[in-house]
């Protein structure tokens, strides 16, 4: 091994860790490499002042001045070693921090958010079931708007999240115009006689005593997803049925129950299936959200949603 000092700007320098960090972040097989390295130099280093600590007592000529000069021995050492194959460390993070890389890209292309658009379907209809990457678009698409109306209602994001996705599918199932344009209405809410702004018309499933009808029934129309969620949270706020609904939390039954209560929704099952998505939701916005999961699949209601 050549005695030839390494300069501490190689890896070892901490002034260069953010540089180092912006590589890896951006890939980089030599940051990647770097970052390693100089990871197993550390690491090296403080196994070697672990094993000059261990020493019984100090030995003859020892002094602090010796133990100093001992420690830039070390890691010179240290340093030297991580430089060649060292003692493998360096390699295994290598292989780590691509594999890990490399799943992110592959989850980023795939779960890209996508705009929310109107669908061909009925409401109600789980003929083709979403995938995974489906409901992971359709989860960050809507998660800057879920998380404003959670606030404002006093409930949890997971929970907004999920009756949108149970209401139309995971977005597959938006009500939409003849035209194919989408009406923005994420929570299935009908136009009743006290709605004056546009409307569009969509099969949904209804019940009645425990049976289930298909029915066309008139949707409420946005211009856009927020000013669709905008007037959900107007609805939960000012009607009073639904007042046991408002400010439940993480408490998806609870919230559920408020609204089976107030009339938003005719389906019997409706709080377990509300609950079984809230549970996907929670899943897929997860760190390991991008992992595969047993998610209940369509699972969009047949309640058709609150008319007013």
């Amino acid at each position: 091994m050549s005695s030839q000092p390494v300069g501490p700007s190689y890896y070892a320098d901490f002034s260069g860790l953010e540089g180092l960090k912006k590589g890896v972040k951006a890939d980089e097989p030599a940051a990647i490499r770097a970052a390693a390295q100089q990871f197993e130099s550390l690491f090296t280093n403080m196994m070697l002042k672990s094993m000059r600590e261990a020493k019984l007592g100090q030995g003859l000529g020892e002094s602090q001045e010796s133990d100093l000069y001992q420690d830039m021995y070390d890691q010179q050492l240290s340093l030297k070693m991580a430089q060649g194959k060292g003692i493998g460390l360096a390699d295994m993070l290598v292989q780590q921090l691509t594999r890990n890389g490399a799943a992110k890209a592959a989850a980023g292309s795939t779960a890209a958010p996508a705009p929310l658009s109107g669908s061909t379907g009925s409401t109600g209809s789980s003929a083709n079931a979403p995938s995974n990457a489906d409901r992971i678009s359709f989860v960050k698409t809507l998660e800057p708007y879920a998380e404003q109306a959670a606030s404002q209602l006093g409930v949890s994001s997971d929970t907004l999240i999920a009756q949108a996705a149970l209401e139309t599918g995971w977005g597959q199932h938006i009500p939409a115009a003849g035209n194919g344009a989408s009406s923005f209405n994420l929570f299935g809410i009908k136009a009743g006689s006290g709605w004056s702004g546009q409307a569009v018309s969509a099969q949904t499933t209804e019940y009645s005593q425990g049976s289930p009808s298909s029915i066309a029934q008139p949707f409420r129309a946005y211009s856009s997803v927020q000013q669709g969620v905008n007037d959900y949270v107007t609805l939960l706020q000012r009607g009073p049925n639904y007042k046991s609904a408002l400010g439940t939390g993480d408490d998806v039954s609870a919230f559920a129950n408020g609204l089976v209560q107030g009339g938003y929704a005719t389906d019997p099952a409706y709080v377990e299936k509300l609950q079984a998505t809230a549970a996907s939701v929670k899943a897929l916005r997860s760190p390991a959200g991008n992992a595969p999961l047993k998610i209940l699949a369509g699972m969009p209601t047949t309640a058709g949603g609150e008319s007013s």
